[in-house]
């Protein structure tokens, strides 16, 4: 099965000149998730992690369905003031605009070794926040996987000459 036939591809959204991949495609198709949430976990046996971590909202519907495979906890970097406990808060550039992550003090202890599962990298902006929120909780980054890499807006490159380990199952062009 090749998961890019179930990956939709949207011009000019959210803004002019950014060209979206749509993962609801894959999602609502039974067998291509299923397919693809089996590859997210084959490929986390290369990991070394107690924790995983995904980020909001669209990184939840792979990672949680991994967390369950796998046995392995499931931790939420939401969105800023979605979490009601005490957290942690790491603001970040994204390639059409700015944001914050946050997380609960109490989810990553120290020296979990947290991978951390999305939908997409593109810019690489999220998942060096996301990696952050790990660090500052003092846990530490077993990897990341991505359904996407869009590989020539160089996140993933980024994230390796950081000494990050990462997977993805599909590749296209950003633009």
């Amino acid at each position: 099965m090749d998961l890019k036939d179930y990956i939709r591809s949207i011009p000019d959204y959210p803004k002019k000149g950014i060209l979206f991949r749509d993962i609801t495609t894959l999602i609502k198709n039974e067998k291509a998730f299923s397919y693809c949430i089996d590859l997210i976990v084959k490929k986390s046996k290369n990991f070394s992690f107690n924790k995983i971590a995904a980020i909001e909202s669209r990184g939840f519907v792979f990672a949680s369905a991994v967390s369950y495979l796998v046995r392995k906890p499931f931790i939420m970097l939401r969105k800023k003031n979605k979490l009601p406990a005490e957290t942690y808060s790491v603001d970040f550039e994204l390639e059409y605009g700015t944001a914050s992550i946050e997380v609960h003090k109490d989810s990553i202890e120290k020296n979990d070794n947290v991978l951390i599962i999305d939908d997409l990298i593109a810019t690489g902006g999220t998942a060096e926040a996301a990696a952050k929120l790990v660090k500052i909780s003092e846990g530490n980054v077993a990897g990341f996987i991505f359904v996407i890499n869009l590989f020539d807006l160089d996140g993933n490159d980024n994230l390796k000459k950081k000494n990050y380990k990462v997977e993805n199952l599909i590749e296209f062009p950003g633009h």
